[in-house]
C-alpha cells in the first residue's frame, strides 16, 4: 500500500519560506505516468491546487502560487518537497501531499493522500 507522509515546520514566520517534504512508501516516485502533488485547505476553505511534480521530474505549479511556489524531488530518499516563499498569514492551512494516478488529474482523482500537516504563518 502506498503510503506518504508530510513533514515540516508548524510554524512559519511572515516573509520567510514555508519549507515541507512529502515522503513516500510503497512505491516509487519516478514510476511512469504517475504524478506528486501539493495541495492545502485554509481555514474555512476548499483544498486549493498547488502543484505538481511528474514522475520524470517535471513541474506544473498554479498560476496564482507560481511566482512564489517551488516542488523538487530527491529520488534516492523517495521524497519530494514543497517551498511556498513570502508567506503571510494567508498562506495558513493544512498541507497535503497527494499522488495522481495520472500525468495531470484533478484532485479528485488523486489516490493516495497524506494526512495533511498545519502550518501557521504567524510572528
Amino acid at each position: 500500500q502506498v503510503q506518504l507522509q508530510e513533514s515540516g515546520p508548524g510554524l512559519v514566520k511572515p516573509s520567510q519560506t514555508l519549507s515541507l517534504t512529502c515522503t513516500v512508501s510503497g512505491d516509487s516516485i519516478t514510476t511512469t505516468y504517475y504524478s506528486w502533488s501539493w495541495i492545502r485547505q485554509p481555514p474555512g476553505k476548499g483544498l486549493e491546487w498547488m502543484g505538481v511534480i511528474a514522475y520524470d521530474g517535471s513541474t506544473y505549479y498554479s498560476p496564482s502560487l507560481k511566482t512564489r511556489t517551488s516542488i523538487s524531488r530527491d529520488t534516492s530518499k523517495n521524497q519530494f518537497s514543497l517551498q511556498l516563499s513570502s508567506v503571510t498569514p494567508d498562506d495558513t492551512a493544512v498541507y497535503y501531499c497527494a499522488r495522481d494516478p495520472f500525468t495531470i488529474a484533478t484532485i479528485e482523482g488523486y489516490d493516495y493522500w497524506g494526512q495533511g500537516t498545519q502550518v501557521t504563518v504567524s510572528s
